[in-house]
């Protein structure tokens, strides 16, 4: 037998000893990925819903990805209601929403074997606006506002409102009919969901609004607040007087209930089954870790931490 030069020899067992070492490393890592400690996720998270609530869910995406930048997680505006749509019928994972599910739609939902979430994850306060050249409205009451934009409202003029306000044509922006502030407002101030005017200008997306209402000296409409707090160079907010004075939405003002009746909860909605996914269920967790820090950033009222705590409960 010829022997094996010494050389060769140690060359041969090196190599021997980085194979195992790599196919241990690769084993490990695969094991790792297998049991979720990996700590990078990959996927796609498909969301929808309100426009109210997108500010807050884009802010979240957009840390979340800073540390998971695989994970995949389109946003779409479509409203509440087109929202909830996607929703019960497994187009989406999470459903932004700027009001509870209602009836029907869980019904849909429960029919199609959805099963979810409900996850409060901040308070806005709807804001009246109107153009910063408009120097005559100082305030509007409940009933005003009710007068206003009923179904059977009768007001054309900033005049037929108060007789010492100008006979200018008002112009009137609002939500589309799919949006969930839309429906708070309608049942808040005319006493039923849907119930409205139909000679308003709508969108599910609150930036046509803003321009609209920027746009025009004689525009009023209504929206959440933290669109308000982007734009308040080219809007102005009405205080609103529910029978006790007339108050300005303000972070204070929407987390102490004073802001009536036009001070809300809003909410994503999360499939059951989707959450059975580490990069969704990471993701919720994270939503409601950092929530109470990134609420505030982008204009709305954060929960108290132990809400939040009380509400990432829900994931066990």
């Amino acid at each position: 037998m010829k022997k094996i030069n010494s050389k060769k020899s140690i060359l041969l067992a090196l190599l021997l000893t980085s194979t195992f070492v790599f196919t241990g490393c690769g084993q490990q890592q695969s094991a790792q990925q297998e049991s979720g400690t990996a700590g990078k996720l990959s996927g796609e998270i498909r969301i929808d819903g309100s426009s109210t609530v997108f500010p807050i869910t884009e802010a979240v995406v957009e840390e979340f990805n800073k540390s998971e930048p695989d994970v995949k997680i389109p946003v779409g505006i479509s409203g509440t209601g087109g929202g909830f749509k996607k929703f019960v019928t497994k187009e989406t994972d999470i459903s932004n929403a700027s009001r509870p599910i209602k009836d029907e739609e869980a019904k849909k939902a429960k029919d199609a074997g959805v099963d979810y979430i409900e996850l409060k994850v901040a308070y806005d306060g709807l804001s009246v606006l109107v153009n910063p050249e408009n120097t005559w409205v100082d305030s509007l009451t409940v009933e005003e506002l009710k007068k206003i934009w009923n179904p059977d409202s009768e007001v054309k003029t900033w005049k037929d409102v108060r007789d010492e306000w100008p006979e200018e044509e008002i112009k009137l922006y609002a939500p589309g009919t799919d949006s969930g502030t839309f429906d708070y407002f309608t049942e808040e101030i005319n006493g039923e969901s849907g119930a409205i005017r139909s000679d308003f200008t709508g969108s599910e997306d609150d930036n046509v609004l803003v321009q609209g209402i920027a746009g025009d000296k004689n525009a009023l409409g209504f929206f959440g607040f933290a669109y308000y707090e982007e734009n308040q160079d080219k809007l102005k907010l009405v205080p609103i007087d529910n029978g006790n004075g007339a108050v300005t939405p303000s972070f204070e003002t929407i987390k102490s209930g004073e802001y009536a009746p036009l001070s809300r909860p809003i909410f994503i909605y999360v499939n059951k089954e989707a959450l059975t996914r580490a990069e969704v269920k990471e993701f919720v967790k994270f939503y409601l870790e950092k929530a109470k820090d990134i609420v505030p950033e982008v204009g709305y009222v954060s929960l108290p931490e132990e809400e939040y705590k009380t509400e990432s409960g829900q994931l066990e």
